[in-house]
């Protein structure tokens, strides 16, 4: 029968921090035992189970988890790499990371890398194995043999478009998801379609397929593809769009609508139409990608891809953790495509 304590003794221990062994001796029962219930093994009796909780809750026990990890050889945090933390689909993006580790019991190190080579390579690497025990990563300028020659030493997932065999892969099909949302545009009767942020060679990143994508409807469609409608920026920021959308409408024979590859090129592009006389989308159409919160609250609102952002989070942890916790287990990568839908909103007459 478990024993009694006082609230001054009780006091005493907690100060003390409880061990495994003290809730042994207030049940009556081995650490062992202990140990068994809170690990939720099955073979305890039911009275066995309830006298440990019962002087677990009087103990004012708690779980040393950072001690439990460490005899594991883990120390129960991932890390999240991503190139800024400024651009919302990132920031946006962590927050549903952190809540799918939470479920399974992680803690999330967030890394801005600023799309440094360096600092991708660190991330890669693990960092110091001492503070993480895998890697999501979202890549912009890793070569494929750095993917290639990763050491191992720790799980990564890859997300973006920065992705080989040898590992786990997250991602949207960013080349269905520009091709529906061009077609989108041609049914409104747009045929001058201008590509903010795209990408005709280089490597082979989000940039270059959603422009395949664009391309490919265009060609279904029986019509024209013209390379100097597509505008490359040095960031994907809100100022890169309002600067690529002035050159477009700018010219003789200008655009009648913007396919703008993230929503912060979008809403920079309608910002600068607006000081330039030009009404969306009465003059031309402007859709972004990424659906950020931002997107939805602008004037108009913009019309754009949504990426399944949790689902993303979501399959990302679940596959390092899985590495994690089985890392003998011999699966093969894996690449995992999330959905994605388009959203039509004011900025292309929804």
């Amino acid at each position: 029968m478990p024993g009694t304590i006082t609230q001054a003794s009780r006091r005493t221990r907690v100060a003390a921090r409880v061990r495994i062994k003290d809730v042994a001796a207030h049940a009556g029962v081995s650490p062992k035992t202990v140990s068994n219930v809170i690990n939720d093994y099955e073979h305890v009796s039911e009275t066995t189970r309830a006298a440990v909780r019962e002087s677990i809750e009087t103990l004012g026990y708690r779980v040393n988890i950072a001690g439990r990890q460490l005899r594991r050889g883990r120390t129960g945090m991932i890390a999240l790499a991503v190139p800024e933390l400024d651009v919302a689909y990132f920031s946006e993006l962590a927050k549903y990371v952190m809540a799918a580790a939470d479920r399974r019991g992680s803690t999330v190190l967030i890394h801005q890398t600023g799309g440094r080579r360096e600092s991708e390579l660190a991330a890669l690497n693990g960092f110091d194995a001492q503070f993480t025990d895998g890697v999501v990563l979202n890549a912009l300028t890793l070569h494929p043999r750095d993917l290639e020659n990763h050491q191992g030493h720790l799980p990564v997932v890859l997300l973006g478009e920065r992705h080989t065999g040898s590992l786990d892969h997250v991602g949207i099909d960013n080349v269905a998801a520009a091709r529906e949302v061009t077609e989108h545009l041609l049914a409104r009767g747009r045929r001058r379609i201008g590509v903010i942020g795209g990408s005709l060679r280089g490597r082979q990143g989000t940039d270059r397929l959603r422009t395949t994508g664009h391309r490919q409807a265009l060609k279904a469609a029986g019509l024209p593809f013209d390379s100097d409608l597509v505008v490359p920026v040095d960031a994907f920021h809100w100022h890169d769009g309002a600067r690529a959308a002035v050159d477009l409408v700018s010219r003789p024979d200008r655009p009648d609508a913007l396919l703008c590859l993230n929503d912060h090129l979008a809403l920079g592009a309608v910002r600068a139409l607006h000081e330039h006389g030009m009404r969306v989308p009465d003059d031309l159409d402007v859709v972004g990608f990424d659906d950020i919160q931002a997107a939805s609250f602008s004037i108009p609102t913009i019309t754009t891809v949504a990426p399944d952002k949790e689902g993303i989070a979501r399959a990302a942890v679940d596959l390092l953790l899985d590495r994690i916790e089985r890392p003998d287990a011999d699966t093969g990568s894996a690449e995992h495509v999330v959905g994605y839908r388009l959203i039509v909103r004011e900025s292309s007459g929804g």
